[in-house]
């Protein structure tokens, strides 16, 4: 199954039309045909790790696990004890060669750099598609994504479980509605990585164990000899796989901030960290990404933590932080979030603290991660719209990436989002968007 698939192929023509009332203002299609309750048939590509959660996420809302697709046949086995009647694959190609006609949408939780060719090759198939966070591993990646989702018009989700909860949708109203005010600053941060980094592709290879398909786990990436250092776990930590702790942090903790304060795209980005490295992220890093003002709205200065760095402490009015968090400033108070979601935060000044907004986002009813998945299959029925599509989460993410770009080529980058390009650094353009392996090209 090593079928070249070109671009063409991929976003296709004569998508089916109206797949989804948060488009088209009409009843999905699904629902048009099976009508809003029948059950959603669900494919599952990468079923371990964050995969488990959307099996159980899928089952928690009343849907059905039709396919199991995983490279490792010990996440197989399992995700089979939770969904024993689904059908299991090794290669989501053949999966959809195979089985296409027998599910109506899929979630997509491998490592970050195959989220894109999996996601696409659903789309293409007019599939709905739900893929875990970051959205892809390229800034061109997120761009062609959000493109494609909208043009064959079905209904998507990004696995970022807090831009569900209950607390995040509340904040995002505040800072919508003016409680800060004008807000000028934002600064997030996080303990991760809290894998290796910053070190060099081991030297000695190992053997590939039985239970993992090696070549299906490269999939786009350039090929390497096996070793532990990349799979299960530690995949986060190598550029060819992962995207560090910004794309794995970052797409919770800027979340809030980026919707509420209506960003887009960033006029300049610049990044610094130890040690610049060609394989792996670094074991911290620094992000100043610049955004113009939008309307009455002024600029922000964005400036993202990880590894061990703070923001200055004084931002923090006294509040005792934990490991991961966000602070907006505005010229009427602040927002200090004390945890990953914001399900613990404070307003300063004081008279704040008792706010009351108007609700103009929808609840899920509360701050699990289910909620996510419950919007998302409601959505496919026709019932209601996913507040994380990806005509949200393609930009967003593309934010987000930008900052490994800046620090890959090692320069601040004048950035024009509109066309994709680092005005002033055209080496950064191997950052934007990826080469992929033979057998692979988009």
């Amino acid at each position: 199954m090593s079928k070249k698939v070109n671009r063409r192929e991929f976003l296709g023509t004569g998508a089916a039309a109206g797949a989804g009332f948060w488009i088209t203002g009409r009843q999905s299609v699904f629902a048009q045909e099976k009508g809003p309750n029948a059950k959603v048939n669900v494919a599952v590509i990468g079923a371990g790790g964050k995969g488990g959660g959307e099996i159980k996420g899928v089952q928690a809302a009343g849907d059905n696990i039709a396919f199991l697709c995983d490279v490792d046949e010990k996440m197989l086995d399992g995700a089979s004890k939770v969904a024993p009647e689904a059908k299991r694959y090794n290669d989501y190609r053949e999966m959809f060669d195979k089985e296409a006609k027998n599910f109506d949408a899929v979630t997509v939780s491998t490592p970050d750099h195959s989220h894109f060719h999996a996601s696409m090759l659903a789309i293409k198939n007019k599939k709905h598609v739900y893929t875990q966070k970051p959205l892809v591993h390229s800034v061109w990646e997120a761009r062609t994504i959000a493109e494609a989702a909208k043009e064959h018009k079905v209904v998507t989700q990004m696995g970022n479980q807090g831009h569900a909860s209950d607390a995040r949708r509340e904040q995002v109203e505040m800072v919508q509605q003016g409680v800060l005010g004008k807000v000028t600053q934002v600064h997030c941060w996080t303990n991760r990585p809290i894998w290796a980094q910053g070190m060099d592709r081991p030297k000695e290879p190992q053997p590939v164990p039985a239970h993992l398909k090696w070549d299906l786990f490269l999939g786009p990436s350039p090929e390497r000899p096996y070793h532990k250092a990349y799979h299960p776990f530690s995949w986060r930590g190598w550029w060819d796989f992962g995207t560090g702790a910004l794309g794995d942090m970052a797409c919770h903790l800027m979340d809030m901030p980026f919707w509420g304060l209506d960003l887009g795209y960033p006029t300049s980005v610049e990044a610094e960290g130890e040690p610049l490295h060609p394989e792996t992220g670094p074991k911290w890093m620094i992000v100043k990404l610049k955004f113009p003002a939008r309307g009455d709205k002024p600029p922000v200065d964005f400036t993202w933590y990880d590894g061990g760095k703070m923001p200055p402490v004084e931002l923090a009015k006294g509040a005792k932080i934990g490991a991961n968090g966000y602070i907006l400033v505005g010229d009427k108070g602040s927002l200090v979030a004390l945890d990953e979601q914001g399900q613990n935060r404070k307003l300063y000044p004081e008279e704040l603290k008792d706010v009351k907004v108007e609700k103009t986002l929808p609840r899920t009813g509360g701050g699990h991660e289910w909620g996510n998945h419950r919007e998302w299959l409601d959505a496919i029925k026709g019932k209601g719209k996913t507040q994380c599509g990806f005509e949200y989460a393609g930009p967003f993410t593309e934010a987000v990436l930008i900052g490994i770009a800046a620090f890959r080529a090692g320069k601040k980058l004048d950035w024009d989002g509109k066309a994709m390009k680092a005005t002033n650094c055209p080496e950064a353009a191997q950052y934007i968007k990826r080469e992929y392996r033979k057998g692979w090209e988009i």
